[in-house]
């Protein structure tokens, strides 16, 4: 019985597996669409083909066009929470913790680019409950920025300030590469961007303390990026 159970299980995880990257290449093929074409302007069809299947076969695993749309945004929200914290967890000094937050921050929207730029052209046009989901991931999301800049401050580290908003100033500035990558990609690389970035925001944030243990880290040769 127990080898029969565990022959189901694999099948069942097998099958799941399955729907789950069918659904991705649906997904993928609707975050192209949708930033080259348009939402309104793509189709179900035009989806499907690009993806390889019949119109049909979509709605096997999506009810609509607008749940496509959500899950091209949210899959950037869930890089965020897997990213995020990855990076975070290699240190344990509050300023590198920071550091690594923002760094893989920047990372996942070079990475996801259009997927970005999808959550501000079109969020509204989602119905209520899509909305309210995605601004749960978000706040979910940067709690983990915000958690890093509390660190910092309560090690005398950075200066106080309003975590939330210093948080979503991060965001912004994140964001920032694929809202213009169209001009920020020709003055320089996203790693450059990345550094840039930070130094802005340690240069604004350093406490006297900090800066010493800031310029401390960087002797040692610390990782902060």
């Amino acid at each position: 019985m127990s080898n029969l159970s565990s022959v189901n299980q694999r099948t069942l995880k097998a099958g799941n597996d399955m729907m789950s990257d069918r659904r991705q290449k649906f997904v993928a093929a609707a975050t192209e669409l949708f930033s080259n074409n348009g939402f309104h302007e793509t189709t179900v069809k035009q989806i499907a083909e690009k993806a390889g299947a019949s119109p049909g076969l979509v709605y096997n695993y999506v009810r609509d066009k607008e749940e496509l749309l959500l899950l091209a945004i949210t899959g950037v929200l869930e890089s965020y929470k897997e990213e995020v914290p990855k990076a975070v967890s290699l240190h344990d000094d509050p300023i590198l913790r920071f550091s690594a937050a923002l760094s893989a921050y920047v990372r996942v929207v070079a990475d996801k680019p259009k997927a970005t730029l999808l959550a501000y052209r079109y969020t509204a046009i989602l119905p209520q409950p899509m909305r309210e989901r995605i601004k749960d991931l978000e706040v979910e999301t940067n709690q983990i920025i915000s958690d890093c800049i509390s660190a910092c401050i309560a090690a005398g580290y950075f200066k106080e300030t309003n975590v939330d908003v210093l948080s979503y100033r991060a965001v912004l500035l994140a964001h920032g590469w694929a809202l213009k990558s169209w001009r920020l990609s020709r003055l320089h690389g996203v790693e450059e961007y990345m550094n840039g970035t930070l130094d802005l925001f340690l240069a604004a944030l350093l406490t006297p303390n900090g800066q010493r243990h800031y310029k401390d880290l960087c002797e040692e040769g610390a990782a902060l990026r």
